[in-house]
């Protein structure tokens, strides 16, 4: 049924996780769960919590990256190092469906727990492990964060002008891509378990590096087929012509893709330059990549002599794909973003109202929801340890006192 301390409804309810993951990618992954009526709980150390909760923006104390993070769960404290955290912890487990860790490997078998003790506790039990490079080979147990694995995956090779050096996204992205791979793989063994209803738990294992590898998709084959090794092309497209960001002359940037003939033709008679249309050195793709200077300098012109969204919107009378460069005060302004419900307004005990993005995707008859921003450090310890493990006040207090919860 419906999570009772959320509210959460969608086509996960009734799946339990644990949450004993830190940062983002696991926390991610646990998160989208909750996002369609899983029953997460958040797992963090004593007083200091998750190390999210130390990394901006903040607003005053507050994590406000936690807030979105870990929406939709509930959160208890428990060190897991200490025997009697390690005795509660697996009195949960007894009724958990999926565990979410992403310690470097073999933390969890250093303290006892794991996955062979765990699979003792309950026999059904998923288990998501997240790492940076995998659970085993040379760089199993390498520290590693996003950046990181852009690095090391190829990605950070292609992102920059080929004149320069390397540039990183502004977000880690490679933590989004791998909680994403998380969940896939989460929902492909709890698929299967159910139906096989008699096997025994599964391990599911993700990482960072392979996470990012794996979206790149046609860089091994391309090196293995061609020898070819792609490096850097700054904002231009590499793989069609035109596409750039263009300045526009009132000073902000569109970004361009006329990736089909179609759309290439239409853009040049928007542009006013049909007669390119025809022109050996246009006539297609290929033709266009190789003379992408030109081009590029033609398209640039065009934009420098409109401001930007009387540009964007006579290419989209044209169907020519193009837009704006939003920042998040463009987005939450953006009509579209309003119509569609993008971004959902949620009631947070710390901070009042605070909005965030919507639950995606759409469900038509199970949706999701954002029941509940993130929680604060052990919000929900005297519900869990006393309602569902049957903990007395005294013993509550007892176990924060000794700094096992």
């Amino acid at each position: 049924m419906a999570d009772a301390a959320t509210g959460n409804t969608g086509p996960l309810k009734g799946l339990r996780v644990l949450d004993i993951s830190t940062v983002i990618a696991g926390p991610m992954a646990a998160g989208l769960l909750g996002d369609f009526g899983a029953d997460v709980l958040k797992i963090e150390k004593p007083r200091s919590g998750d190390g999210l909760r130390q990394l901006r923006p903040h607003k005053g104390d507050v994590s406000l990256w936690s807030k979105v993070v870990n929406r939709n769960k509930k959160a208890i404290t428990l060190d897991l190092r200490l025997a009697e955290g390690k005795a509660l912890f697996k009195q949960l487990l007894e009724e958990t469906d999926v565990l979410i860790e992403n310690f470097r490997p073999g933390t969890l078998e250093r303290w006892g727990l794991g996955p062979d003790e765990l699979w003792k506790v309950n026999p059904k039990l998923t288990i998501l492990r997240v790492s940076a490079f995998g659970q085993k080979g040379p760089y199993a147990s390498k520290p590693g964060f996003a950046r990181i694995a852009d690095a090391m995956s190829g990605f950070l090779s292609l992102c920059g002008p080929g004149d320069g050096a390397p540039v990183h996204v502004g977000y880690p992205i490679a933590d989004s891509v791998t909680g994403l791979f998380g969940v896939f793989g989460l929902l492909m063994a709890l698929f299967e378990r159910q139906a096989n209803p008699q096997a025994p738990g599964q391990l599911v294992a993700v990482s960072l590096f392979e996470s990012m590898f794996r979206v790149m998709d046609f860089l091994a084959i391309e090196y293995d087929q061609l020898g070819e090794v792609r490096g850097r092309h700054g904002n231009r497209n590499p793989y069609a012509a035109p596409g750039n960001i263009y300045r526009t002359r009132d000073g902000k940037w569109c970004t361009l893709a006329a990736s089909t003939q179609s759309v290439f033709e239409r853009l040049m008679r928007v542009i006013g330059r049909p007669e390119l249309i025809t022109d050996s050195r246009f006539t297609d793709n290929r033709a266009r990549l190789a003379n992408v200077e030109l081009l590029d300098g033609i398209v640039a012109d065009w934009f420098a002599a409109h401001d930007a969204d009387m540009a964007c919107a006579l290419l989209d009378r044209h169907s020519v794909s193009a837009a704006r460069v939003f920042d998040i005060k463009d987005i939450f302004e953006d009509a579209h973003v309003a119509e569609t419900g993008s971004i959902v307004s949620v009631e947070d005990d710390e901070l009042g109202t605070v909005r965030m993005q919507n639950v995606t995707p759409a469900f038509s008859r199970t949706p999701g929801r954002v029941a509940s921003a993130g929680p604060s450090i052990g919000q929900h310890n005297l519900a869990i340890f006393g309602e569902r493990l049957g903990l007395s006040p005294e013993e509550i207090a007892t176990l924060s006192e000794r700094g096992v919860i």
